[in-house]
């Protein structure tokens, strides 16, 4: 490994520690395409990927709670269904091919950018009534958000923080925490089938992986301290930059 892929990874680390304190994600959405283009496969790319968000989202979640902006019991509840849905995912990467899961990734940031627009940044009403209904609601998005992203290398916070906000009316930095928390019961998992096919570089990993708690900590602080409208332009903003990169790569 040369001193320019070492950099590389380090500041990939960085930044993609960053927007996981910031917009709760697992930053697989970064670090996929960038693992592309360093020239692992796909399925090399996201094992890598999941293994950087289990040192990013326990971590961050960690500081979260510290700092009373997690909601743990929620947390927990999301976090079962994503831990049963991500232990699918090996499986699924070992027979699916490298184009059709790129394709499908796109979708889903495509999905993920529409719903988050319709959402409103402070919040709304929930369309999911509270109580059970509300709990069943959180381990079933657990369940196919663990399943699919993990998959597709993305930890689940992309696709979860659209949900939360669309359907049960959670504000954008409401979800963020959630969403941290969630993307460690999903990596963790996911870490686990994906190892088990051989598809992580654990070299590559721990580079990613070790830098990013720098990025957290600074993605937790500006979180805490801009406000939630800003929030969601940012978080806007990220989606597009991300299904561009996919569109370019899939295009042409």
């Amino acid at each position: 490994m040369n001193i320019e892929i070492i950099l590389g990874l380090l500041l990939v680390g960085l930044l993609t520690g960053i927007l996981a304190g910031f917009f709760g994600i697992g930053g697989g959405a970064i670090i996929v395409p960038m693992m592309i283009a360093f020239g692992n496969d796909i399925k090399v790319a996201i094992g890598i990927s999941i293994m950087q968000m289990i040192f990013s989202s326990v971590y961050g979640s960690y500081v979260n709670y510290k700092k009373k902006n997690l909601n743990f019991y929620e947390g927990v509840y999301v976090g079962i269904g994503g831990l049963i849905g991500a232990s699918f995912s090996g499986i699924i990467i070992d027979r699916v091919p490298s184009n059709i899961l790129e394709g499908v990734f796109t979708l889903f940031i495509l999905y993920s950018l529409i719903k988050f627009f319709k959402a409103k940044a402070e919040g709304g009403n929930s369309k999911v009534k509270e109580g059970v209904s509300s709990k069943m609601f959180l381990i079933g998005c657990g369940m196919v958000v663990g399943i699919f992203a993990i998959t597709l290398g993305i930890g689940g916070g992309m696709l979860l923080a659209p949900l939360l906000a669309y359907y049960l009316g959670y504000s954008s930095k409401k979800i963020i925490p959630l969403s941290l928390f969630f993307v460690t019961f999903s990596s963790i998992s996911g870490f686990t089938s994906l190892a088990m096919q051989g598809y992580v570089d654990y070299k590559q990993g721990l580079i990613v992986g070790l830098t990013s708690l720098i990025g957290v900590r600074i993605g937790i602080y500006l979180l805490g301290i801009v406000e939630a409208k800003k929030h969601k332009y940012a978080l806007l903003i990220m989606y597009i930059v991300v299904l561009s990169i996919m569109l370019d790569k899939i295009l042409f």
